[in-house]
């Protein structure tokens, strides 16, 4: 659905925009480069943004919007904490998935990215802290301390975002949300 403040057409830019920025990455694309692949004007592109840096935060931001849409609609389907646990994190890794490597070293080094992504991860960590705390205040995960997961939670998932625990491991990103929920709900499973 088009955004209030867009057109059908420019919804349908920023779609086409996200999707070669996440498959190719951004650094060694110019304006120029942009709207020749995606069949438009520099000009038609400055209506999304006044700039490619611009360009590529929007397109970030875009993406993690609906990446967070589709994962909290995967939570909602699931009443079972363990569940809703797994269900999260396993719905983070399948968002994660598509992203190209060159995407995601392109997001690393460039600060307002990279800021999109850490502030994403930052609510993701947050967000299996409530879970968490969902499940033991509900007696089905034992007495754990659910903030201190969560920060488990957030310090693992720094590293994923990073590339750091995908170095040192051989993992995708993908693949290590998948561990980390089986790792968290083994943990706290009564």
């Amino acid at each position: 659905m088009p955004s209030p403040r867009r057109t059908a057409r420019q919804s349908d830019l920023l779609q086409r925009l996200v999707a070669l920025l996440t498959a190719e990455g951004f650094a060694g694309l110019t304006l120029d480069d942009l709207a020749e692949r995606l069949h438009c004007s520099k000009t038609t592109l400055y209506q999304l943004a006044r700039s490619k840096q611009g360009l590529v935060v929007e397109a970030v931001k875009h993406y993690f919007r609906g990446a967070t849409e589709a994962v909290e609609k995967r939570v909602a389907a699931t009443s079972d904490p363990a569940e809703r646990v797994r269900s999260y994190l396993t719905a983070v890794a399948e968002q994660l998935r598509p992203l190209s490597r060159r995407f995601l070293d392109d997001v690393a080094l460039f600060p307002p990215a990279r800021e999109v992504y850490e502030a994403n991860t930052r609510m993701a960590a947050e967000r299996v802290r409530q879970l968490i705390a969902e499940g033991v205040s509900g007696g089905v995960f034992r007495e754990v301390h659910a903030a201190f997961v969560g920060e488990v939670a957030a310090a693992t998932m720094r590293q994923i975002q990073q590339g750091e625990l995908g170095a040192r491991t051989g993992l995708s990103d993908a693949e290590a949300y998948e561990q980390l929920a089986s790792l968290i709900v083994h943990a706290v499973a009564t």
